[in-house]
This record gives C-alpha cells, structure tokens and sequence, in this order.
C-alpha cells in the first residue's frame, strides 16, 4: 500500500498477535495522545509504562556528556517503547522524545509484564522485536561514525516516513541537527542538495518527500539494511503496511 495512503491506526506488533492474545493485552491498554516535543521519560529513570504508538512517533536519545543527545533509534507503528522490561529491567537506557505527535495505546508496566507471562506468543514477537531494536543500534552506529551526512539525512527522513505513513511532516533543520549530532550548517547543506534534485521540499519547518525512490538511492546502505533485518525477522519491512491493512481493530475494552 503507497505510503501516503490512509491506514487503519494499529500497532503492527500487536496486529501479528493471535486475537486472543492481542484483545486481552488490548483491554489492559488505554489510548493516550503523545504531545510533540514532550519527554516521556529520561535515561536512568523507571519505565512506568509501556507504549505501542499507533500514529506517533517517538526518537530514542542517548545523551552525552558535553554534547547534545544524539538519535540512536526511532518507534513508529512498527515497534514499541519499553522493550527493556522483557529483560526484567525497568530503568530506562534512553530518553524517550515524541516526534510525531499523534495517538498510542499505553499500558502499565506491572499488567505488561503479567501480559509476557500469560502469553507465550507475546514473548515470541518481542524478543524478535528486541533483536531487530539491537540490529538497529548497532546500524545507527556504523551509519554515524562512516557515512556523510547527506545520505545519512536521506535515510533519516526514509525511516520518518514509513513511520509517519505520510510524504510530508514538520521538522526543523535545528532539530536535524541535535538528533544526527552534526553542525546546523552541515543540515543545511544536505538538505539544500537534496532539494536542489528535487527529492525533497523543505520551506520553514515542513518537509516534502517528492521523489521516494530517488531518495533511497541518495541514502546509505543502512536504510535498506534495516529494512530487511525488520522483514526477515517479523515478516516485512518497517515501512511496509502488510498487517496494517488488515489488522484487528482495537476493542471496545481498550480503556
């Protein structure tokens, strides 16, 4: 289904459950709104709550000291925040930034981890989604430390896509600055060249991906990287939306 087509609002983990499995963790969950820019909570603080956003997005920050924090990893419908409880570990390993504002289904910790324990199902799908989190820290690693900024920029708004299921989002060159750990000039620059051949619009914070497929080759190889270790472990890539089309609606017992 083309990106910018509207979808039904589903987490994609919880839509690969068996529906008994993801109506009885649905009834333990309450819908909440995530406000852009908000912090829902800092490195080394407790995981009060687990998040399966369903039209949001959430940047996960490592910070460092003398410097601003820099994005090691990004959730959208695909994924979830709080993953290290699954290892028995409620003290969080990243600060949790919203950068999509939009609607997620939140459920608190003590009711998920009951959630783990009465479903093995459940287990089985995160501990494939762990591995694929792993995957991609490792990958925002490399990318950070050897590819140019320019096509890490490309890869970034590849991944903000597929998450925002949308071809235009706000952002500002500010904000690509502190989450990719470059100089504001070095966003400007990229940006600029991207436009330049058309791949992208940009004028006062909203951005336009106008030329997908000549984006994904002016990224690095670390975009389709991802994308296939997500489509290899769980079944298709992050940007895709082959469950989501047909994902179960939440029910009415969703608080």
């Amino acid at each position: 289904m083309p990106l910018n087509q509207a979808v039904p609002a589903t987490n994609r983990l919880l839509a690969a459950l068996p529906r008994e499995d993801s109506e009885r963790l649905l009834a333990d969950c309450e819908e909440v709104e995530l406000i852009l820019a908000d912090v829902i909570y800092r490195a080394g603080e407790r995981v009060p709550h687990v998040y399966f956003p369903t039209e949001s997005l959430i940047s996960l920050l490592t910070p460092v000291e003398g410097h601003a924090a820099l994005e090691v990893g990004l959730i959208g419908n695909e994924g979830m925040l709080g993953i290290t409880l699954m290892l028995e570990v409620d003290t969080a390993p990243f600060h949790a930034l919203v950068q999509g504002g939009g609607p997620a289904l939140r459920i608190a910790a003590p009711s998920f981890i009951h959630q783990l324990e009465e479903s093995p199902a459940l287990q089985r799908e995160l501990k494939r989604y762990l591995y694929v989190s792993m995957s991609q820290l490792a990958q925002t690693a490399a990318c950070t430390r050897f590819h140019v900024v320019e096509k890490r920029l490309a890869r970034w708004l590849l991944m903000t896509q597929d998450r925002a299921h949308s071809d235009s989002f706000h952002v500002t060159h500010l904000f690509l600055a502190y989450i990719l750990g470059v100089r504001r000039v070095g966003i400007t620059k990229a940006a600029s060249s991207l436009q330049q051949r058309k791949l992208i619009s940009y004028h006062r914070g909203e951005m336009t991906i106008l030329d997908r497929a000549a984006l994904e080759a002016a990224s690095c190889s670390c975009y389709r990287a991802g994308e296939e270790t997500y489509a290899r472990i769980l079944g298709c890539g992050a940007g895709s939306e082959a469950n989501s089309s047909t994902a179960p609606a939440p029910p009415s017992g969703v608080k």
